[in-house]
């Protein structure tokens, strides 16, 4: 019984013996034969038009604001609008006790009514006054007198209309209005509050909101470098679409309406090192409102001939310089530093270290060295979005 039990033993470990060294050969005749040139995926890069833009942070702001204050003190009676609603200029939107005001203004007519009565009297006693002093049948002395009397009159009367004037114009400030067209806020008094003339607190705030400004902050160092790139000839003014600015929102999707770069400020900012843009945009809708946090996106100008390479095809050395690999005309790989101009897209605007008709290697980067030989397939852009470790992993920051 034992030795049928060893001897079935012997016939196992046999067994499995002879499957491992079968597997064993198995694997290895399927082992792909060693040195081969490693394959590569590569683009060629050509030239191409592409429109030059620039995406600067801002806030809107209400393009005329206006704060309502009253220009005479009382007692308010009556609020004759409705908050948040639009409102006309020249539209009443509070009114103030105006008895004041109205006793004041009837009290001036009647003192310019009582000058105007005498004066009548006052001019013929002035010219009898007259005819008599030149027959010597009064003195010049009762003349004099006389003629005074008339001009302090004239005076009286030039002082009642200019005070039924000043208080015709107080009696119409009891009666708040707009002063421009726009939208109203929320209220500051209620009826029944008294205001004085001038007060600092505003009674309520119109903003006219269509169009919108947008105002953004351009560095000193983009500014410069806008210029330098205008002044090399890598970059065209197109009249067309300079002034063009699209806006993007808080949640990334991009306003419908086209802005307009109205004006460039020519002061710098000392804390921040920035210029100031405003940026023109229509607001029909009221959708955009004073305050709200945009991202304007600047159309620069025209690269004529610019070259592109994807992303993922530019590694960089230790000390941060961005490289390529490039496959010469006899397949074998070069080592290029390059100059990143900034980043469109998913792809990489290079200023310099690459010539158009290069082919860049854009997959494979890890299986080459500078001098080795390729084999060069095309690269096809969304079957590389699917490549596992061969591709390097881009900054996604734009370049300085």
């Amino acid at each position: 019984m034992q030795i049928h039990n060893i001897a079935k033993q012997v016939i196992i470990v046999g067994g499995l013996t002879a499957f491992l060294i079968l597997t064993g050969c198995g694997q290895s005749s399927n082992k792909a034969p060693a040195g081969g040139p490693p394959e590569v995926a590569v683009v060629t890069i050509q030239p191409q038009r592409v429109v030059i833009t620039t995406e600067l942070a801002g806030r809107t702001s209400a393009n005329l604001v206006a704060e309502v204050r009253p220009q005479v003190g009382g007692i308010i009676q009556k609020r004759l609008f409705t908050e948040g609603a639009d409102v006309k200029a020249g539209q009443v939107l509070f009114k103030i006790d105006p008895a004041h005001f109205q006793a004041i203004h009837n009290n001036a007519q009647a003192a310019l009514g009582r000058s105007e009565a005498n004066l009548s009297a006052i001019r013929l006693r002035a010219e009898r006054m007259q005819e008599l002093v030149a027959e010597k049948a009064v003195s010049q002395q009762e003349y004099d007198d006389a003629a005074a009397a008339l001009k302090q009159n004239q005076a009286d009367i030039q002082f009642w209309k200019a005070t039924v004037e000043t208080a015709s114009i107080n009696l119409k400030y009891s009666s708040v209005t707009a002063p421009i067209s726009g939208r109203i806020g929320k209220s500051s008094v209620t009826e029944g509050a008294l205001v004085t003339a001038n007060q600092p607190l505003p009674m309520a705030t119109i903003q006219r909101l269509d169009p919108m400004y947008v105002d953004v902050a351009q560095s000193t160092t983009e500014l410069m470098r806008l210029r330098r790139r205008l002044e090399d000839g890598r970059l065209n003014h197109n009249v067309n679409i300079r002034n063009k600015v699209h806006v993007l929102l808080e949640d990334n999707t991009r306003y419908q309406w086209e802005g307009v770069l109205q004006f460039r400020d020519v002061t710098v900012d000392p804390t921040t090192g920035s210029v100031t843009l405003r940026v023109v945009v229509p607001n029909p809708k009221g959708f955009l409102l004073p305050g709200m946090f945009v991202r304007a996106e600047l159309e620069e100008g025209v690269n004529e001939k610019a070259l592109l390479v994807p992303q993922q095809a530019v590694t960089r050395d230790p000390k941060g310089n961005p490289l390529t690999f490039t496959v010469d005309a006899q397949g074998k790989v070069q080592q290029r530093e390059i100059k990143i101009d900034r980043a469109i897209g998913d792809k990489w605007l290079v200023s310099s270290g690459l010539t158009p008709g290069e082919r860049v290697i854009v997959e494979g980067i890890q299986k080459v060295k500078p001098g080795a030989s390729v084999m060069v397939v095309p690269f096809v852009e969304n079957a590389g979005k699917t490549g596992g470790a061969d591709k390097p992993a881009a900054p996604p920051a734009k370049a300085n």
